[in-house]
């Protein structure tokens, strides 16, 4: 399985649990981390575990690794280490204040449009 699957499995389950202004960023060419950052946000500490949690069980059922969950105890800023997608789930005001879109801003948006539904 390839990483585009990888990202197919996380923006459809974040999409599940309601997550907000989903962001896939494409740094095949700018990171040697991983091939997509994919950014989100939820508006409490609980919808933030409950998007992380989903994101990891759907993973694991796809059949891919979850390496590495961070920032669980706290929920203002989850982040799973899959590999060759790194997710970071954020609280809307964490995610305001680190800003990584800009951070990142020389990695194309990649189309994700498709698996989430209105």
């Amino acid at each position: 399985m390839d990483s585009k699957e990888l990202l197919k499995v996380v923006v459809e389950a974040a999409d599940s649990k309601r997550a907000e202004d989903i962001v896939a960023l494409d740094v095949q060419g700018i990171s040697l981390l991983a091939d997509y950052f994919v950014i989100m946000q939820a508006n409490s500490e609980r919808q933030v575990k409950a998007i992380a949690d989903v994101i990891e069980e759907k993973v694991e059922e796809a059949g891919f690794e979850v390496r590495n969950v961070e920032g669980k105890d706290g929920a203002n800023w989850i982040l799973l280490d899959l590999g060759d997608v790194v997710v970071h789930v954020f609280k809307t005001e964490t995610r305001q204040f680190y800003n990584l879109e800009k951070l990142w801003s020389d990695a194309p948006l990649a189309d994700i449009d498709d698996w989430i539904k209105e």
